[in-house]
């Protein structure tokens, strides 16, 4: 049985759902780990790699890819497209910091491909600030949540 579409105005409502927000830490190991993965040479003074802003701001503020495909009721882990993921760094980002992280889901649209198929459109940003609440990175991430794809 084919998972039911939801409706516009169901997904243009969640445009302002915040996440939990919370605190994440870059411990060295994660940050000599991430930059292997890489292929470059561990940063000077403790920054960090800019690939933390992948997975940081999402699990810092409390939540996780499988609950973000579940607000936008995806039809699988497949019916999911990238569109973008853009990254500001205001300050560079250091191990053993603890930032404070928050995150809403900035625009929520239904929208077609050029052969008429219905996708939502919609996009999510994180903010990473100092102990002091400075700044340091933006992350908006825009997915495509196609429809009608079936189970």
């Amino acid at each position: 049985m084919a998972t039911p579409i939801p409706t516009e105005s169901e997904i243009n409502a969640i445009v302002g759902h915040a996440f939990p927000g919370g605190v994440y830490r870059i411990d060295h190991w994660e940050n000599f780990l991430l930059t292997g993965c890489t292929g470059a040479d561990i940063l000077p003074g403790g920054m960090v790699h800019p690939v933390v802003l992948f997975h940081m701001p999402i699990l810092g503020c409390g939540t996780s890819i499988g609950e973000m495909f579940a607000l936008g009721k995806a039809e699988s882990d497949f019916s999911i497209g990238i569109e973008s993921y853009d990254w500001e760094m205001f300050i560079p980002l250091r191990e053993d910091v603890s930032y404070n992280i928050r995150g809403r889901v900035v625009s929520a649209d239904r929208r077609k491909t050029p052969d008429g198929k219905p996708f939502d459109r919609i996009q999510f940003q994180f903010e990473v600030a100092q102990p002091d609440g400075a700044l340091a990175a933006r992350t908006t991430i825009t997915w495509h949540y196609r429809r009608g794809l079936g189970s």
